[in-house]
């Protein structure tokens, strides 16, 4: 199928965060943009980039100064799955793993530490898609943290969570909360088995109470079979632009425009395994 409109407001984007020499291609695709970039040091060049403002890191960049079309990119392919069975059953059985390594973690656990609400501030905040650890800074707390997932097990020994519940935002994208409950919401790394993100992002626009912020953080590992197909086919820059794209076409225009932060560890411990990437986008809902 045509990769327009898509295609073109990916190329517009990724270029511009590319930078450099990169941004003088006007004609190559996303992927080419980001094989390129493999070997262009991007943040420390000092050649302009595409907008013509100063040379920047290419996650950052993949969002700011967007221009979005009207019409949203995403059609029904593109959030088909491998295994379309009920999620019910995939997640049936506990799983006490983490699903990235520890050094993308920590560096996750310690933005949230700059980026959550204070510890015992009487915030309220909601993680969706939720299981048996949040990655909140140890020991934090607040008046409300309210956990949402499919595993009642996970959830129960969660120990930041106040509060608990079992829903597949899947079958049914509508969040259980009432208006305006919220001051903060993450979600660690699942925004990619999202079905229906968009009506997802909508009622995280509905929920969350005028200021406060939703954080999606997310790697490049997943279940294969549970993944979406525009997801699995697509590169990390592309999965920027696509989180993006959730909270500015799924928002209806509650959100401030989405950030994108590149939180990979730059350094990692002796002798670690560990190379996963940590990337964070975030929104603020727009006050009343």
């Amino acid at each position: 199928r045509s990769d327009a409109p898509r295609g073109a407001l990916r190329r517009t984007a990724l270029l511009g965060a590319a930078g450099c020499a990169l941004a003088q291609q006007r004609l190559i695709s996303p992927r080419e943009a980001q094989a390129l970039t493999a070997f262009v040091d991007v943040g420390a060049c000092d050649a302009p980039v595409y907008d013509g403002g100063a040379c920047d890191d290419a996650v950052a960049g993949v969002l700011r100064g967007v221009v979005w079309d009207e019409e949203s990119p995403f059609d029904a392919d593109d959030f088909e799955r491998y295994d379309m069975s009920s999620d019910t059953l995939f997640y049936d059985s506990p799983r006490f793993v983490k699903h990235v390594d520890d050094s993308a973690l920590a560096a996750l656990t310690a933005w949230y530490a700059r980026s959550l609400p204070a510890s015992g501030s009487g915030a309220a905040v909601l993680d969706i898609c939720s299981s048996w650890v949040s990655h909140y800074p140890e020991g934090y707390t607040n008046a409300r943290v309210a956990g949402l997932g499919m595993n009642e097990e996970e959830l129960a020994r969660n120990p930041v969570l106040t509060e608990h519940v079992v829903h597949d935002l899947n079958a049914d994208p509508r969040l259980p909360y009432e208006d305006e409950s919220f001051d903060y919401i993450t979600n660690c790394v699942s925004v990619d088995y999202l079905t229906r993100p968009l009506e997802v992002f909508e009622d995280l626009g509905r929920v969350l109470k005028p200021g406060g912020t939703a954080v999606m953080s997310f790697s490049n590992r997943f279940f294969p079979s549970k993944v979406i197909a525009g997801w699995g086919s697509s590169s990390d820059l592309e999965h920027v632009w696509t989180v993006g794209a959730y909270f500015h076409y799924g928002g209806k225009g509650r959100f401030e425009p989405a950030v994108a932060e590149d939180l990979t560890p730059r350094s990692r411990p002796l002798l670690s395994q560990d190379s996963d990437p940590m990337y964070v986008v975030f929104a603020t809902k727009k006050s009343a």
